[in-house]
């Protein structure tokens, strides 16, 4: 076997489980369809790199299932009676958009009936702490917008709410948490709020040469690139010094690879589109520089603050905005990003 084949093959086996039951699984002829959008001279060189960073950031059910297990035990949320600690907390149901926190809620289910015999329908006591569950947090915009309205119309006027994710950015914890202590001093109430994870990502702007996300650290000679720059944006692009922790990348060599050829897959899907949305950026939806740049994919869906590259398009188009092959295709839901409410 070739090493292009040796790649196909292990990518495919990564993200095997990806959307299982809704789609088709990935094969190797399924990831060579979608890597021959690229440039020949490019193809081999990328795999390599997107098979070393998915076998870091594909969370797969089994990843997240055991994440789910160890926290049934875990002595730091639950205390030294971690039965009795989950038999009093509310389980909030309160996702606006999507359907990450049921699938989550229906995971978490099963481990607590098999550790602790009880299901989360039964749970909930006076003095219960409250639970939001998800998969991961990106931009932070869902969950400040489930906490928000929860806080100002449903929560008492004392409570602990523990936010419990697989994956979180440090980004979107820094604005999601600035913006609930605002909403908490406005309403009055004493909310104290806990983040609970398994996976810290670094995307803060201050330590973008320490960032674990796509942060480009120059612009590679395109014309479309250029183009896409030259427009006004209200958060422009600031590129990253290249040096810092390499997080999920093999490589400095290997990261800037993957920042370029996604970042210029994605202004060519962007030019698909007459009149695409400013939010939707190549490297992922985001109000700011080239896009949110994040490689974290979970078994149940391909989040849009990843590169468009990996999940737009549609298989059968020929022709028209959604003339691209994709990954990782994308279950979708219909939402809108409130920038006022990050006071953007």
């Amino acid at each position: 076997m070739t090493e292009r084949s040796d790649l196909l093959e292990s990518i495919a086996n990564t993200i095997k489980d990806y959307r299982a039951g809704e789609i088709a699984a990935p094969t190797p002829v399924h990831v060579d369809r979608w890597v021959k959008q690229f440039e020949k001279g490019v193809q081999v060189p990328l795999l390599r790199e997107m098979d070393h960073v998915f076998k870091k950031t594909y969370l797969n059910k089994e990843t997240i299932t055991g994440f789910l297990n160890g926290l049934v035990k875990n002595k730091k949320l639950a205390g030294q009676n971690p039965c009795v600690f989950w038999g009093k907390a509310h389980f909030l149901q309160i996702q606006q958009n999507g359907h990450s926190q049921k699938e989550m809620l229906e995971l978490f289910d099963k481990s607590l009936d098999a550790q602790c015999g009880i299901r989360v329908k039964g749970c909930g006591e006076k003095n219960g702490e409250y639970i939001y569950l998800d998969d991961a947090m990106f931009s932070g915009n869902r969950v400040g917008n489930d906490l928000a309205a929860w806080i100002e119309q449903h929560a008492p006027l004392t409570a602990t709410a523990h936010v419990v994710v697989a994956a979180i950015h440090t980004g979107g914890e820094y604005l999601v948490g600035k913006r609930l202590q605002k909403v908490i001093a406005d309403s009055g109430k004493k909310v104290k709020i806990n983040y609970w994870r398994a996976v810290i990502i670094e995307n803060r702007k201050y330590y973008k040469n320490d960032s674990e996300v796509l942060w480009p650290s120059e612009i590679p000679e395109d014309d479309q690139v250029k183009q896409y720059l030259a427009k006004p944006h209200k958060f422009p692009f600031e590129p990253r010094k290249p040096g810092g922790k390499l997080g999920p990348f093999s490589s400095e060599e290997g990261r800037q690879l993957l920042e370029r050829e996604l970042l210029m897959a994605g202004v060519k899907i962007r030019a698909l589109s007459e009149h695409p949305k400013d939010i939707i950026r190549p490297l992922g939806f985001s109000p700011f520089g080239l896009g949110f740049g994040s490689m974290i994919v979970t078994f149940r869906n391909c989040p849009n603050n990843t590169p468009l590259a990996l999940w737009w398009g549609d298989p059968e188009a020929t022709s028209g905005p959604f003339h691209w092959y994709p990954l990782l295709p994308r279950k979708t839901y219909a939402q809108s990003f409130d920038f006022a409410a990050f006071g953007l």
